[in-house]
């Protein structure tokens, strides 16, 4: 069986960001990674793809790391994928957002998705 797979959208280059942060951590914790930026090339080291759907394959789970607003319009994509775990990260979530993503079934946690995997955020400093 392979490596469990990870989407970070709104990953980052910035080291000091939470979506560069959960990049890091689930490598760390031996998740293949696949960062999601309009506007990276790469982050740290892999490549960036510019959505959820162009990523090859099944994705184990989705972190959202976008303000609500963004990550409504990415949902149905993201359902698409058929991740068996959906995170929205602390500043992600609305109720609006979160109401969406359960009618497309996505069953969404809300919860800091590097605390889930064993580590702390200052673990990875910027």
């Amino acid at each position: 069986m392979g490596k469990p797979t990870v989407a970070v959208i709104g990953a980052s280059s910035d080291r000091s960001k939470y979506g560069n942060k959960a990049v890091r951590a689930h490598q760390a914790a031996g998740f293949v990674v696949f960062p999601v930026n309009l506007r990276e090339r790469t982050i740290e080291g892999l490549k960036v793809y510019r959505s959820v759907a162009e990523i090859p394959g099944a994705v184990d789970r989705v972190l959202l790391y976008l303000p609500p607003a963004e990550g409504i319009r990415l949902l149905k994509a993201i359902a698409g994928k058929k991740p068996k775990e959906f995170f929205v990260n602390p500043g992600a979530e609305s109720e609006t957002l979160i109401r969406k993503a359960t009618q497309l079934g996505l069953n969404p946690i809300q919860a800091c998705s590097i605390v889930a995997v064993g580590k702390s955020p200052s673990e990875f400093p910027g």
